[in-house]
């Protein structure tokens, strides 16, 4: 089963997202709050799939995106 990672600065759409989630079979291995949380949170878990909010505090979703990217090009990752 594929592990999947959720970036979000609202813990309440974390909780949605996952909620939805893991009702319909899916693992979620990891919560992040921020961009650059997300970053670390990804190099130690290693998903399967990042579900990345785009506007968050401290480093946004597509900076994230890239910086991810530059070290993991085959990182799959969803932005909403």
């Amino acid at each position: 089963m594929a592990g999947i990672l959720i970036v979000d600065d609202a813990a309440f759409m974390r909780m949605m997202i996952k909620d939805i989630l893991t009702k319909n079979g899916f693992k979620v291995i990891g919560e992040a709050e921020n961009g650059v949380a997300a970053i670390k949170t990804y190099n130690e878990l290693k998903p399967d799939l990042v579900i990345m909010d785009i506007t968050m505090p401290e480093m946004d979703g597509i900076e994230a995106v890239r910086r991810i990217k530059a070290f993991d090009p085959s990182a799959r990752i969803i932005m909403c």
